[in-house]
């Protein structure tokens, strides 16, 4: 493949596909209406056409026609009246226009063929470009429908990195931040509460325990006096005296050696 035909599919490529994006449905349909309408006016300018030209060949035909009659007519009263030569050159008249008059009627018949099928085309086109309008504005209705939910999801799929819902993200953030802290400063509350009532118990409990004590003391103080062999805080100091003094005489006697 040569240099230029490369060039040349790369170019009708870009081409194309420059054409494929730049192409809105909407605009497209409604230009090929105003084509189609162009090409209906056309037919029904060609079909006017055919018409015209029918009805002149028909005019002719009948015009030939009836000039083939009269001459027959009067080549009959040529022959009546004895006058063979005029007889004879009224049938050659005669033969001319029936000869005119048989071309004519092929030509008629044609005419008459073209005119049908153009008739039948036009009413087809018509009813085509009836169908077209209908399915352009049931079309149009769909693509706007697509835009509109192309658009739809586009602002939906933008909604993430948008900075108004980055706005919501953060103070719903900030809520719930609030809504932690309150909680937990309700609990601390309900804590510190717990621990003041228990203090006040364990110090009715303290004062409780005491008195049992006293209690206690107050019931052992005879008995102790009157077991065997108990001493009293009386005897034991004058003990402890004695000992001091012995403690201090072996002091002074290493004190001497």
């Amino acid at each position: 493949m040569g240099l230029f035909d490369r060039i040349s599919r790369v170019v009708r490529s870009n081409v194309n596909d420059m054409v494929s994006k730049a192409e809105d449905p909407e605009k497209i349909l409604e230009q090929a209406v105003i084509d189609m309408q162009e090409d209906l006016i056309q037919l029904r300018q060609a079909v006017a056409q055919a018409i015209a030209s029918q009805k002149r060949t028909q005019q002719q035909y009948t015009q030939a026609q009836t000039e083939s009659n009269n001459w027959q007519q009067r080549a009959q009263l040529a022959l009546q009246k004895g006058d063979e030569g005029l007889a004879r050159e009224a049938l050659s008249r005669k033969k001319t226009y029936t000869e005119t008059a048989t071309s004519l009627k092929t030509q008629l018949d044609t005419q008459t063929g073209q005119v049908d099928t153009l008739k039948r085309s036009l009413i087809a086109l018509e009813g085509k470009i009836s169908e077209a309008k209908t399915k352009k504005d049931m079309l149009k209705a769909r693509a706007s429908a697509a835009k509109a939910q192309e658009q739809l999801q586009g602002m939906v799929n933008n909604m993430g990195t948008n900075t108004a819902m980055a706005a919501f993200e953060r103070m719903e953030d900030k809520v719930l931040q609030l809504e932690a802290r309150s909680q937990a400063a309700s609990e601390l509350a309900g804590a510190d509460l717990e621990s003041q009532f228990r203090a006040l118990e364990s110090g009715d409990v303290d004062l409780e325990l005491e008195a049992m004590k006293q209690q206690m003391l107050a019931g052992s103080a005879p008995s102790q006096q009157s077991l065997p062999g108990t001493a009293t805080p009386q005897t034991q100091a004058p003990k402890d005296a004695a000992v001091d003094a012995e403690l201090e005489d072996l002091k002074k006697q290493l004190d001497n050696l």
